[in-house]
């Protein structure tokens, strides 16, 4: 009969100068230095009989390696929570990074390049995401990017951007207030 694999789950672990535990999220070196580093969630780590320290992770894609592609609505440091898991070696973590909710990083006072944001959870093997519906703005009725400016009515509050509702973008931050084509 053959030995039992014994594992045991650590709450931490140092690696390359970093305090690496479940719920963070980490940049991971990618296999090529032209593609931009692999961001994931660690979920557990583990240590085996012979002390070699492996990390559970849940991968974020980013909208260009989904199904669907990068669409127009897509903001630049946007990702995917997927449902795909693998196992990473914590050597291979070259920083630690913060994934907020959409609320959060549209409020970031300044994004920083470790500073990402995630409103979909992506489903790898079917393409489907969750939720399937997100709001919309403006006459062109997309969802938010927060790369894109935005305006809000005083009257029926809904957002607007500026080119949509022919506002020049560089005078937009200087007004007072906004009233839509619609309520005007």
């Amino acid at each position: 009969m053959g030995k039992k694999r014994v594992k045991r789950e650590l709450a931490f672990y140092e690696a390359n100068g970093k305090r690496l535990e479940p719920g963070l999220c980490v940049m991971l070196r990618p296999p090529s230095p032209k593609t931009p580093p692999y961001i994931a969630r660690i979920e557990r780590i583990e240590c085996d009989a012979a002390n070699r320290v492996k990390m559970w992770c849940r991968w974020y894609y980013r909208p260009e390696e989904s199904m669907e592609g990068r669409r127009q609505f897509h903001g630049v440091k946007e990702l995917f929570l997927s449902d795909h898991y693998d196992g990473c070696y914590p050597e291979a973590v070259e920083s630690l990074c913060s994934v907020h909710s959409l609320k959060e990083y549209a409020y970031l006072s300044a994004v920083e390049e470790e500073d990402f944001f995630c409103r979909f959870e992506y489903n790898a093997s079917t393409g489907v995401f969750a939720p399937e519906r997100v709001a919309v703005y403006c006459k062109c009725e997309m969802p938010y990017n927060p790369d894109n400016l935005m305006v809000q009515c005083e009257d029926c509050k809904d957002w607007f951007h500026p080119e949509c509702v022919n506002l020049p973008i560089h005078g937009v931050e200087s007004m007072s207030e906004f009233i839509c084509p619609d309520c005007s």
